[in-house]
């Protein structure tokens, strides 16, 4: 039955999604969202984390940087737009509270550049060139674009997603690198340097034959989701699928297409355990990040 939720003070937030599960609409999907993120670390299984949309910008580095640095997440897919903002933001260069309701020319007069309510400065891209460009000129031969994920990360801070899965050997793959501004450096820059998809495709078939439960979490679609899923159907399909999204499925396109339409290509078992939820992702992403670090999962 629908349970009335029940707000006190000093509630834990996993205290809080545990009755979304007993709530309705999108509540409950959260809720069930976060109880199978929980089960997947739980059994051990190998989990995949996409991200697509301007994730970096809307402040959510921290939570990417906590799930692979807990073991929550061991491999990302992203855009090369989300990479090129983790650089920028590992260098010391901030996104700055915006507005929508905004001259967008006198922006770019000012050299200032929008993603709906966030600001980021030309300055931030010139630095992110300088930096990328001395690595990519130095580099030579057929890289993996999680290969060359690595050889960015250990360059940058600590503190910065990359540096982390280049010191753990996790594997990020970029690949709709081209379609980014890291995708233009590589071109002006990196003249001895190839980077190969098919070595990201047989590396992401590697890990989807692991020997243990397989997990992915969708946040908004595109081309990591997709890029992500179709690696199943030369596997046995993925045992748990969280997809956080706002597109509807109505209008066909891939980021608002169900998790079950995924299972009519094999890309899920028949009994996979899913949920997708209909919310901004930067709400959801790190309600779920809370919901598994209160849950004590950590070894």
């Amino acid at each position: 039955m629908i349970r009335e939720i029940d707000v006190r003070e000093e509630q834990r937030i996993s205290e809080l999604l545990e009755q979304f599960k007993d709530s309705a609409f999108n509540a409950r999907r959260l809720g069930e969202a976060a109880s199978i993120f929980k089960e997947m670390v739980e059994k051990n299984s190998f989990i995949f984390l996409t991200l697509a949309g301007a994730m970096i910008p809307a402040g959510m580095r921290r939570i990417v940087s906590g799930m692979l640095e807990k073991g929550f997440v061991h491999s990302l897919v992203t855009t090369g737009a989300n990479v090129t903002h983790e650089i920028a933001e590992a260098l010391g260069f901030r996104h700055q509270k915006g507005s929508e309701r905004v001259d967008d020319v006198e922006l770019s007069r000012k050299n200032v550049n929008r993603i709906y309510d966030v600001f980021v400065s030309n300055e931030a891209f010139e630095k992110v060139e300088e930096f990328t460009s001395k690595i990519f000129e130095n580099l030579s031969g057929t890289y993996g674009s999680y290969e060359l994920m690595w050889e960015i990360g250990k360059n940058l801070p600590e503190d910065s997603f990359l540096k982390i899965a280049y010191e753990k050997k996790t594997p990020i793959f970029v690949p709709t690198i081209h379609d980014s501004i890291l995708g233009l450096h590589l071109y002006i820059y990196g003249k001895d340097l190839i980077i190969d998809l098919k070595k990201d495709i047989g590396k992401i078939l590697d890990l989807c034959f692991e020997k243990k439960p397989i997990g992915v979490c969708i946040v908004g679609g595109g081309v990591p989701k997709n890029f992500t899923l179709q690696a199943m159907l030369l596997g046995e399909g993925f045992d748990y699928a969280i997809q956080i999204t706002t597109d509807s499925p109505q209008f066909g396109g891939l980021s608002g297409a169900t998790l079950e339409e995924a299972k009519s290509w094999c890309k899920l078992k028949e009994n996979a355990k899913v949920v997708t939820v209909y919310c901004d992702a930067t709400i959801a992403l790190p309600l779920i990040y809370s919901y598994l670090l209160d849950s004590k999962l950590l070894k």
